[in-house]
Protein backbone atom coordinates (compact mmCIF):
# COMPACT_ATOMS: atom_id res chain seq x y z
CA UNK A 1 0.00 0.00 0.00
CA UNK A 2 1.31 3.67 -0.89
CA UNK A 3 1.96 6.35 1.76
CA UNK A 4 2.84 9.89 1.94
CA UNK A 5 6.32 9.03 2.28
CA UNK A 6 6.26 6.98 -0.89
CA UNK A 7 5.39 10.11 -2.67
CA UNK A 8 8.97 11.87 -1.86
CA UNK A 9 7.04 14.89 0.61
CA UNK A 10 8.56 16.68 3.28
CA UNK A 11 9.18 15.35 6.59
CA UNK A 12 7.53 18.76 8.20
CA UNK A 13 4.26 18.08 5.55
CA UNK A 14 4.62 14.63 6.64
CA UNK A 15 4.10 15.12 10.60
CA UNK A 16 1.55 17.80 9.78
CA UNK A 17 -0.46 14.85 7.97
CA UNK A 18 0.56 12.34 11.01
CA UNK A 19 -0.90 15.13 13.33
CA UNK A 20 -4.19 15.00 11.28
CA UNK A 21 -4.41 11.26 11.16
CA UNK A 22 -4.09 10.97 7.59
CA UNK A 23 -1.88 7.95 6.06
CA UNK A 24 -2.47 6.46 2.67
CA UNK A 25 -3.02 9.23 -0.63
CA UNK A 26 -6.43 9.06 -2.39
CA UNK A 27 -5.77 8.25 -5.84
CA UNK A 28 -6.12 12.05 -6.99
CA UNK A 29 -3.34 12.71 -4.74
CA UNK A 30 -1.13 9.18 -5.98
CA UNK A 31 -1.12 10.52 -9.23
CA UNK A 32 -0.80 14.04 -8.87
CA UNK A 33 1.47 14.55 -6.08
CA UNK A 34 4.80 13.14 -7.96
CA UNK A 35 4.59 15.29 -10.86
CA UNK A 36 3.61 18.49 -9.05
CA UNK A 37 7.29 18.00 -7.02
CA UNK A 38 8.84 18.04 -10.18
CA UNK A 39 7.45 21.28 -11.45
CA UNK A 40 5.40 20.06 -14.13
CA UNK A 41 2.09 21.66 -14.96
CA UNK A 42 -1.14 19.38 -14.00
CA UNK A 43 -4.70 19.29 -15.47
CA UNK A 44 -6.22 17.11 -12.75
CA UNK A 45 -9.98 15.60 -13.47
CA UNK A 46 -11.32 14.20 -10.06
CA UNK A 47 -15.13 14.06 -8.87
CA UNK A 48 -15.59 16.13 -5.19
CA UNK A 49 -14.89 15.14 -2.42
CA UNK A 50 -11.44 12.83 -3.50
CA UNK A 51 -9.04 15.32 -1.93
CA UNK A 52 -7.72 17.29 -4.32
CA UNK A 53 -6.81 20.45 -2.01
CA UNK A 54 -4.08 17.82 -0.55
CA UNK A 55 -3.36 16.58 -3.99
CA UNK A 56 -1.76 20.23 -5.05
CA UNK A 57 -1.29 22.16 -1.74
CA UNK A 58 0.90 19.15 -0.17
CA UNK A 59 3.53 19.48 -3.24
CA UNK A 60 3.04 23.14 -3.27
CA UNK A 61 4.29 23.87 0.17
CA UNK A 62 7.46 21.58 -0.55
CA UNK A 63 7.92 23.74 -3.54
CA UNK A 64 7.79 26.94 -1.61
CA UNK A 65 10.20 25.83 0.85
CA UNK A 66 12.54 24.12 -1.49
CA UNK A 67 13.38 27.16 -3.45
CA UNK A 68 13.36 29.09 -0.04
CA UNK A 69 12.52 32.83 -1.80
CA UNK A 70 11.46 35.47 0.37
CA UNK A 71 7.77 36.84 0.66
CA UNK A 72 7.73 39.54 -2.09
CA UNK A 73 6.31 42.74 -1.08
CA UNK A 74 2.15 42.94 -1.73
CA UNK A 75 2.48 39.99 -3.70
CA UNK A 76 2.68 36.38 -3.06
CA UNK A 77 3.89 33.04 -4.07
CA UNK A 78 1.41 30.46 -4.86
CA UNK A 79 -2.11 31.43 -5.41
CA UNK A 80 -5.23 29.45 -4.92
CA UNK A 81 -8.25 30.71 -7.09
CA UNK A 82 -11.54 29.33 -5.95
CA UNK A 83 -15.25 29.86 -6.97
CA UNK A 84 -17.14 30.69 -3.63
CA UNK A 85 -15.85 32.23 -0.27
CA UNK A 86 -17.05 28.89 1.35
CA UNK A 87 -14.64 27.18 -0.40
CA UNK A 88 -11.51 29.69 -0.31
CA UNK A 89 -11.80 29.38 3.52
CA UNK A 90 -11.98 25.77 3.28
CA UNK A 91 -8.48 25.66 1.51
CA UNK A 92 -6.47 28.30 3.72
CA UNK A 93 -7.69 26.45 6.32
CA UNK A 94 -6.17 23.18 4.91
CA UNK A 95 -3.03 24.82 3.99
CA UNK A 96 -2.73 26.56 7.27
CA UNK A 97 -2.52 22.42 8.79
CA UNK A 98 -0.56 21.37 6.32
CA UNK A 99 2.23 24.01 6.11
CA UNK A 100 2.32 24.87 10.16
CA UNK A 101 5.79 23.04 10.18
CA UNK A 102 7.11 24.58 7.37
CA UNK A 103 6.66 28.05 8.67
CA UNK A 104 4.75 29.43 5.93
CA UNK A 105 2.27 32.60 5.80
CA UNK A 106 -0.88 31.78 4.45
CA UNK A 107 -3.49 34.31 4.35
CA UNK A 108 -7.47 34.30 2.73
CA UNK A 109 -9.23 37.07 1.02
CA UNK A 110 -12.91 36.78 -0.34
CA UNK A 111 -15.41 38.98 -0.82
CA UNK A 112 -17.83 39.98 1.71
CA UNK A 113 -15.31 41.37 4.09
CA UNK A 114 -13.80 44.83 4.77
CA UNK A 115 -11.36 45.28 1.72
CA UNK A 116 -9.32 47.82 4.41
CA UNK A 117 -8.84 44.92 6.31
CA UNK A 118 -7.39 42.33 3.40
CA UNK A 119 -5.24 45.72 2.21
CA UNK A 120 -3.95 45.48 5.83
CA UNK A 121 -3.14 41.93 5.37
CA UNK A 122 -1.33 41.56 1.66
CA UNK A 123 0.67 44.78 2.57
CA UNK A 124 3.86 42.72 3.57
CA UNK A 125 3.13 39.97 1.24
CA UNK A 126 2.27 36.19 1.75
CA UNK A 127 3.14 33.02 1.05
CA UNK A 128 -0.22 31.48 0.26
CA UNK A 129 -2.93 33.26 -0.94
CA UNK A 130 -6.38 31.95 -1.58
CA UNK A 131 -8.70 34.58 -3.05
CA UNK A 132 -11.73 34.73 -5.08
CA UNK A 133 -11.46 36.13 -8.71
CA UNK A 134 -13.68 39.37 -7.77
CA UNK A 135 -11.93 40.59 -4.46
CA UNK A 136 -8.37 39.65 -6.13
CA UNK A 137 -9.08 42.15 -9.32
CA UNK A 138 -10.34 44.43 -6.54
CA UNK A 139 -6.91 44.88 -4.91
CA UNK A 140 -5.06 44.86 -7.98
CA UNK A 141 -6.86 48.25 -9.17
CA UNK A 142 -6.31 49.66 -5.96
CA UNK A 143 -2.85 49.14 -6.50
CA UNK A 144 -2.35 47.48 -2.80
CA UNK A 145 -1.40 44.19 -4.76
CA UNK A 146 0.55 42.65 -7.67
CA UNK A 147 1.02 39.41 -9.14
CA UNK A 148 4.11 40.14 -10.18
CA UNK A 149 5.86 37.11 -7.27
CA UNK A 150 3.61 34.40 -8.27
CA UNK A 151 5.47 31.07 -8.28
CA UNK A 152 2.75 28.63 -8.49
CA UNK A 153 -1.02 29.34 -10.02
CA UNK A 154 -3.77 26.75 -8.68
CA UNK A 155 -7.49 27.47 -10.42
CA UNK A 156 -9.31 24.80 -8.01
CA UNK A 157 -13.19 23.54 -9.58
CA UNK A 158 -12.56 26.06 -12.43
CA UNK A 159 -15.41 24.78 -14.49
CA UNK A 160 -17.75 25.97 -11.66
CA UNK A 161 -15.82 29.59 -12.23
CA UNK A 162 -16.94 29.96 -15.84
CA UNK A 163 -20.06 29.03 -14.89
CA UNK A 164 -20.38 32.27 -12.26
CA UNK A 165 -18.79 34.66 -15.37
CA UNK A 166 -15.59 34.42 -14.11
CA UNK A 167 -14.04 34.07 -17.27
CA UNK A 168 -12.55 37.50 -18.04
CA UNK A 169 -10.86 37.86 -14.31
CA UNK A 170 -9.43 34.82 -15.10
CA UNK A 171 -8.42 36.10 -18.53
CA UNK A 172 -7.01 39.42 -17.13
CA UNK A 173 -5.00 37.51 -13.93
CA UNK A 174 -3.21 35.59 -16.63
CA UNK A 175 -1.97 38.38 -18.32
CA UNK A 176 -0.82 39.75 -14.89
CA UNK A 177 1.04 36.45 -13.64
CA UNK A 178 4.31 35.83 -14.53
CA UNK A 179 5.15 33.88 -17.63
CA UNK A 180 7.67 31.73 -15.86
CA UNK A 181 5.23 30.02 -13.27
CA UNK A 182 3.72 26.58 -12.89
CA UNK A 183 0.34 25.98 -13.34
CA UNK A 184 -1.86 23.51 -11.86
CA UNK A 185 -6.02 22.97 -13.08
CA UNK A 186 -8.51 20.73 -10.47
CA UNK A 187 -11.95 20.35 -11.66
CA UNK A 188 -14.71 17.61 -10.85
CA UNK A 189 -15.65 18.19 -14.47
CA UNK A 190 -13.75 19.82 -17.66
CA UNK A 191 -16.12 20.94 -20.83
CA UNK A 192 -14.43 22.10 -23.81
CA UNK A 193 -14.28 26.05 -22.34
CA UNK A 194 -11.64 24.50 -19.78
CA UNK A 195 -9.46 23.29 -21.81
CA UNK A 196 -9.27 26.41 -24.52
CA UNK A 197 -8.54 27.91 -21.43
CA UNK A 198 -6.13 25.43 -20.08
CA UNK A 199 -4.36 25.99 -23.86
CA UNK A 200 -3.49 29.41 -22.34
CA UNK A 201 -2.74 28.59 -18.79
CA UNK A 202 -0.83 26.03 -18.89
CA UNK A 203 2.65 24.12 -20.99
CA UNK A 204 2.03 20.44 -21.78
CA UNK A 205 0.27 19.86 -18.77
CA UNK A 206 0.24 16.32 -16.98
CA UNK A 207 -3.45 15.15 -17.11
CA UNK A 208 -4.67 13.02 -14.55
CA UNK A 209 -8.36 11.47 -14.45
CA UNK A 210 -9.31 9.22 -11.52
CA UNK A 211 -12.68 9.11 -12.56
CA UNK A 212 -14.92 9.41 -16.33
CA UNK A 213 -16.47 12.91 -16.09
CA UNK A 214 -20.03 13.72 -14.40
CA UNK A 215 -20.00 10.21 -12.58
CA UNK A 216 -21.26 9.93 -9.29
CA UNK A 217 -19.59 8.64 -6.05
CA UNK A 218 -19.90 4.79 -5.59
CA UNK A 219 -20.67 5.13 -1.34
CA UNK A 220 -23.48 6.96 -2.41
CA UNK A 221 -26.76 5.59 -2.34
CA UNK A 222 -29.04 7.25 -4.86
CA UNK A 223 -33.03 7.48 -4.31
CA UNK A 224 -35.78 8.87 -6.21
CA UNK A 225 -39.09 10.62 -4.83
CA UNK A 226 -42.02 11.74 -7.34
CA UNK A 227 -44.10 13.96 -5.38
CA UNK A 228 -45.76 17.04 -6.69
CA UNK A 229 -44.78 20.62 -6.85
CA UNK A 230 -46.82 22.10 -4.07
CA UNK A 231 -46.51 18.75 -2.00
CA UNK A 232 -42.73 18.78 -1.75
CA UNK A 233 -42.87 20.80 2.01
CA UNK A 234 -44.63 18.31 3.04
CA UNK A 235 -43.24 15.33 1.91
CA UNK A 236 -39.54 17.17 3.43
CA UNK A 237 -41.42 17.72 6.81
CA UNK A 238 -42.27 13.93 7.25
CA UNK A 239 -38.96 12.73 6.36
CA UNK A 240 -36.96 15.33 8.85
CA UNK A 241 -39.90 14.41 11.71
CA UNK A 242 -39.31 10.72 11.19
CA UNK A 243 -42.77 10.01 10.05
CA UNK A 244 -41.68 8.69 6.93
CA UNK A 245 -38.34 6.25 7.05
CA UNK A 246 -35.64 6.73 4.06
CA UNK A 247 -32.56 4.68 4.09
CA UNK A 248 -29.35 5.82 6.42
CA UNK A 249 -29.87 7.33 9.97
CA UNK A 250 -30.04 11.27 9.87
CA UNK A 251 -27.35 12.85 11.18
CA UNK A 252 -26.80 16.00 9.05
CA UNK A 253 -29.07 17.02 6.14
CA UNK A 254 -28.21 19.38 3.08
CA UNK A 255 -30.90 20.38 1.22
CA UNK A 256 -30.59 21.94 -2.40
CA UNK A 257 -32.75 24.32 -3.71
CA UNK A 258 -32.56 25.86 -7.15
CA UNK A 259 -33.23 29.95 -6.34
CA UNK A 260 -32.03 31.81 -3.34
CA UNK A 261 -35.43 33.07 -2.54
CA UNK A 262 -36.67 29.45 -2.55
CA UNK A 263 -33.85 28.23 0.02
CA UNK A 264 -35.32 30.96 2.44
CA UNK A 265 -39.11 29.72 1.50
CA UNK A 266 -37.92 26.38 2.65
CA UNK A 267 -36.39 27.71 6.02
CA UNK A 268 -39.74 29.75 6.86
CA UNK A 269 -41.84 26.55 5.98
CA UNK A 270 -39.65 24.36 8.43
CA UNK A 271 -39.56 27.07 11.34
CA UNK A 272 -43.83 27.10 11.05
CA UNK A 273 -43.49 23.30 11.46
CA UNK A 274 -41.27 23.71 14.47
CA UNK A 275 -37.88 22.84 12.40
CA UNK A 276 -34.65 24.99 12.63
CA UNK A 277 -32.84 25.25 9.70
CA UNK A 278 -30.34 27.51 8.37
CA UNK A 279 -30.19 29.02 4.85
CA UNK A 280 -26.60 29.82 2.55
CA UNK A 281 -26.80 31.56 -0.45
CA UNK A 282 -25.31 34.28 -2.58
CA UNK A 283 -27.57 36.71 -0.48
CA UNK A 284 -26.52 36.30 2.72
CA UNK A 285 -23.31 38.24 3.84
CA UNK A 286 -19.78 36.21 4.69
CA UNK A 287 -20.07 36.26 8.31
CA UNK A 288 -23.55 34.80 8.05
CA UNK A 289 -22.79 32.38 5.47
CA UNK A 290 -19.93 31.58 8.09
CA UNK A 291 -22.21 31.29 10.93
CA UNK A 292 -24.51 28.87 9.12
CA UNK A 293 -21.60 26.68 8.75
CA UNK A 294 -20.50 26.79 11.98
CA UNK A 295 -23.27 25.52 13.34
CA UNK A 296 -23.77 22.65 10.84
CA UNK A 297 -20.76 21.13 10.99
CA UNK A 298 -20.79 21.34 15.08
CA UNK A 299 -24.52 19.78 14.81
CA UNK A 300 -26.18 22.82 16.54
CA UNK A 301 -28.29 23.05 13.60
CA UNK A 302 -28.04 19.70 11.37
CA UNK A 303 -30.15 20.78 8.66
CA UNK A 304 -28.81 23.50 6.24
CA UNK A 305 -30.70 24.34 3.08
CA UNK A 306 -28.09 25.99 0.12
CA UNK A 307 -28.30 27.08 -3.46
CA UNK A 308 -25.60 25.77 -6.32
CA UNK A 309 -23.04 28.44 -5.44
CA UNK A 310 -22.30 26.43 -1.76
CA UNK A 311 -22.54 23.06 -3.81
CA UNK A 312 -19.15 23.13 -3.88
CA UNK A 313 -17.53 24.86 -0.69
CA UNK A 314 -18.96 22.77 1.85
CA UNK A 315 -16.44 20.20 2.95
CA UNK A 316 -18.16 18.53 5.94
CA UNK A 317 -17.44 14.75 6.61
CA UNK A 318 -21.00 14.37 8.74
CA UNK A 319 -23.31 15.00 6.18
CA UNK A 320 -25.46 11.58 5.89
CA UNK A 321 -27.94 12.61 3.63
CA UNK A 322 -27.96 15.19 0.70
CA UNK A 323 -31.68 16.22 -0.64
CA UNK A 324 -32.33 17.68 -4.06
CA UNK A 325 -35.46 19.48 -2.84
CA UNK A 326 -35.04 20.67 -6.73
CA UNK A 327 -33.54 19.17 -9.50
CA UNK A 328 -31.03 21.66 -10.76
CA UNK A 329 -31.40 22.29 -14.80
CA UNK A 330 -27.73 21.78 -15.13
CA UNK A 331 -26.88 17.98 -14.61
CA UNK A 332 -23.01 18.72 -13.50
CA UNK A 333 -24.35 20.21 -10.97
CA UNK A 334 -26.17 17.07 -9.68
CA UNK A 335 -23.04 15.46 -9.50
CA UNK A 336 -21.19 18.11 -7.22
CA UNK A 337 -24.43 18.49 -4.67
CA UNK A 338 -24.58 14.75 -3.98
CA UNK A 339 -20.63 15.19 -3.88
CA UNK A 340 -21.27 16.76 0.05
CA UNK A 341 -22.11 13.56 1.40
CA UNK A 342 -19.90 9.93 1.42
CA UNK A 343 -16.69 11.88 2.17
CA UNK A 344 -14.28 11.03 4.07
CA UNK A 345 -14.20 7.06 3.00
CA UNK A 346 -18.17 7.42 4.53
CA UNK A 347 -21.63 6.33 3.03
CA UNK A 348 -23.75 8.82 1.98
CA UNK A 349 -27.56 8.85 0.98
CA UNK A 350 -29.10 11.16 -1.90
CA UNK A 351 -32.41 11.72 -2.32
CA UNK A 352 -34.23 13.18 -5.22
CA UNK A 353 -37.46 15.06 -5.54
CA UNK A 354 -38.95 15.12 -8.69
CA UNK A 355 -42.13 16.90 -9.88
CA UNK A 356 -44.04 16.63 -13.25
CA UNK A 357 -41.95 19.79 -14.89
CA UNK A 358 -38.62 18.51 -13.93
CA UNK A 359 -38.71 15.00 -15.59
CA UNK A 360 -36.27 16.69 -18.36
CA UNK A 361 -34.02 17.63 -15.91
CA UNK A 362 -33.95 13.56 -14.25
CA UNK A 363 -33.61 12.68 -17.79
CA UNK A 364 -30.51 15.15 -18.90
CA UNK A 365 -28.84 13.94 -15.09
CA UNK A 366 -29.34 9.92 -15.99
CA UNK A 367 -28.01 10.75 -19.47
CA UNK A 368 -25.06 12.32 -17.89
CA UNK A 369 -23.88 10.95 -15.15
CA UNK A 370 -25.35 7.17 -16.37
CA UNK A 371 -26.59 6.69 -12.60
CA UNK A 372 -30.54 5.26 -11.82
CA UNK A 373 -31.79 6.15 -8.74
CA UNK A 374 -33.94 3.43 -7.14
CA UNK A 375 -37.45 4.68 -6.63
CA UNK A 376 -39.01 5.19 -2.97
CA UNK A 377 -43.10 4.99 -2.90
CA UNK A 378 -44.74 8.31 -1.03
CA UNK A 379 -46.07 8.01 2.18
CA UNK A 380 -49.38 5.47 2.68
CA UNK A 381 -51.40 8.53 4.14
CA UNK A 382 -49.35 11.02 2.28
CA UNK A 383 -52.34 12.11 0.08
CA UNK A 384 -54.72 12.63 2.58
CA UNK A 385 -52.28 14.56 4.89
CA UNK A 386 -51.50 17.02 2.05
CA UNK A 387 -55.29 16.93 1.60
CA UNK A 388 -55.92 18.08 5.11
CA UNK A 389 -57.83 15.32 6.41
CA UNK A 390 -55.22 12.76 7.55
CA UNK A 391 -54.02 12.49 11.54
CA UNK A 392 -50.90 14.62 10.71
CA UNK A 393 -52.56 17.75 9.65
CA UNK A 394 -53.96 20.30 12.50
CA UNK A 395 -57.54 20.71 12.69
CA UNK A 396 -58.92 23.95 10.75
CA UNK A 397 -59.13 27.17 12.97
CA UNK A 398 -62.68 27.80 13.56
CA UNK A 399 -64.46 30.77 12.28
CA UNK A 400 -64.32 34.02 13.90
CA UNK A 401 -67.94 35.16 14.78
CA UNK A 402 -68.79 39.18 13.23
CA UNK A 403 -71.09 41.30 15.54
CA UNK A 404 -73.90 42.56 13.10
CA UNK A 405 -74.28 46.36 13.34
CA UNK A 406 -77.58 47.30 15.17
CA UNK A 407 -80.23 49.12 12.92
CA UNK A 408 -80.16 52.82 13.06
CA UNK A 409 -82.21 54.37 15.79
CA UNK A 410 -82.43 51.32 17.70
CA UNK A 411 -81.77 51.59 21.35
CA UNK A 412 -78.46 50.80 22.26
CA UNK A 413 -77.13 52.03 19.27
CA UNK A 414 -73.16 53.34 18.81
CA UNK A 415 -73.03 56.83 18.74
CA UNK A 416 -71.47 56.61 15.62
CA UNK A 417 -74.79 55.45 13.85
CA UNK A 418 -76.46 59.06 14.99
CA UNK A 419 -74.97 61.24 11.76
CA UNK A 420 -76.73 63.60 10.94
CA UNK A 421 -78.72 63.95 7.97
CA UNK A 422 -77.74 66.62 5.54
CA UNK A 423 -78.56 70.28 6.07
CA UNK A 424 -78.85 69.37 10.37
CA UNK A 425 -75.29 70.28 10.96
CA UNK A 426 -74.33 73.45 10.69
CA UNK A 427 -70.92 73.42 9.67
CA UNK A 428 -71.74 71.21 6.66
CA UNK A 429 -71.07 72.35 3.47
CA UNK A 430 -73.84 72.60 0.12
CA UNK A 431 -72.61 70.97 -2.93
CA UNK A 432 -70.69 73.30 -5.11
CA UNK A 433 -73.43 74.81 -7.66
CA UNK A 434 -76.20 73.89 -5.16
CA UNK A 435 -78.72 76.81 -4.96
CA UNK A 436 -80.12 77.56 -1.56
CA UNK A 437 -83.90 76.68 -1.03
CA UNK A 438 -86.27 79.45 -1.49
CA UNK A 439 -87.67 79.21 1.56
CA UNK A 440 -84.13 79.25 3.45
CA UNK A 441 -83.42 82.73 1.58
CA UNK A 442 -86.73 83.83 2.37
CA UNK A 443 -85.73 83.87 6.56
CA UNK A 444 -82.51 84.72 5.51
CA UNK A 445 -84.10 88.36 3.87
CA UNK A 446 -86.88 88.43 6.63
CA UNK A 447 -83.92 88.43 9.83
CA UNK A 448 -81.90 90.73 7.94
CA UNK A 449 -84.34 93.47 8.01
CA UNK A 450 -83.52 96.38 10.60
CA UNK A 451 -86.81 97.41 12.94
CA UNK A 452 -86.37 101.39 13.41
CA UNK A 453 -85.28 100.88 16.99
CA UNK A 454 -81.85 99.74 15.61
CA UNK A 455 -81.97 96.35 17.03
CA UNK A 456 -81.75 93.21 15.14
CA UNK A 457 -85.35 90.86 14.62
CA UNK A 458 -83.09 88.27 15.54
CA UNK A 459 -80.52 87.34 17.53
CA UNK A 460 -79.66 83.88 16.07
CA UNK A 461 -77.53 83.47 12.83
CA UNK A 462 -77.82 85.91 10.13
CA UNK A 463 -79.37 88.58 12.16
CA UNK A 464 -78.62 92.46 11.53
CA UNK A 465 -76.21 93.85 13.34
CA UNK A 466 -75.60 97.19 15.00
CA UNK A 467 -74.40 100.01 12.96
CA UNK A 468 -70.49 100.00 13.51
CA UNK A 469 -70.43 95.87 13.83
CA UNK A 470 -69.38 95.63 11.08
CA UNK A 471 -66.15 94.21 9.90
CA UNK A 472 -65.24 95.79 6.50
CA UNK A 473 -62.54 98.02 5.75
CA UNK A 474 -64.71 101.34 6.77
CA UNK A 475 -65.32 102.93 10.16
CA UNK A 476 -67.77 100.62 11.20
CA UNK A 477 -70.16 101.67 8.57
CA UNK A 478 -72.22 97.68 7.56
CA UNK A 479 -72.02 94.46 8.32
CA UNK A 480 -69.00 92.28 7.03
CA UNK A 481 -68.29 88.47 6.35
CA UNK A 482 -66.72 86.92 9.68
CA UNK A 483 -64.08 85.31 7.30
CA UNK A 484 -62.16 88.78 6.41
CA UNK A 485 -58.87 89.45 8.31
CA UNK A 486 -58.03 90.09 11.28
CA UNK A 487 -57.10 93.74 10.23
CA UNK A 488 -60.99 94.14 9.10
CA UNK A 489 -62.17 92.77 12.46
CA UNK A 490 -60.27 95.64 14.92
CA UNK A 491 -61.40 98.42 12.48
CA UNK A 492 -65.21 97.39 13.01
CA UNK A 493 -64.71 96.90 16.95
CA UNK A 494 -62.75 100.61 16.90
CA UNK A 495 -66.12 102.11 14.74
CA UNK A 496 -68.37 99.97 17.53
CA UNK A 497 -66.69 102.09 20.22
CA UNK A 498 -67.25 105.25 18.67
CA UNK A 499 -70.88 104.57 17.96
CA UNK A 500 -71.48 103.74 21.55
CA UNK A 501 -70.04 106.42 22.92
CA UNK A 502 -71.65 108.96 20.61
Amino acid sequence: MTTFADLGLSQPVLQALAIKGYTAPTPIQEQAIPPVLKGRDLLGIAQTGTGKTAAFMLPGIDRLREADKPIPFKSCRMLVLAPTRELAVQIADSAKDYGALAGLKVQCIVGGTSVGKDRNKLHRGTDILVATPGRLLDLVDQKAFNLSGIEILVLDEADQMLDLGFIHALRKIRELAPKQRQTLFFSATMPKAIRELVGGYCHNPVQVSVTPESTTAERIAQYLLMVQQDEKLSLLEMILKGRHAVPGVIERVLIFARTKHGADRVVRKLAQAGIEANAIHGNKSQPQRQRALDEFRKARVPILIATDVAARGIDIPGVSHVINFELPNVPEQYVHRIGRTARAGRDGVAIAFCAEDERAYLKDIRKTTGAEPERLPLPANFRAVVEGVGPEKPAPRQPVKRVQPRPLGQRGASKSEHRPRQGEHSCERRPQGERRAPHAQARRTESDRRPQGGKPAHAGKGAARPQGHGQGNGGGNGGGNRSRNRRGRGRGDAGRSRAASA
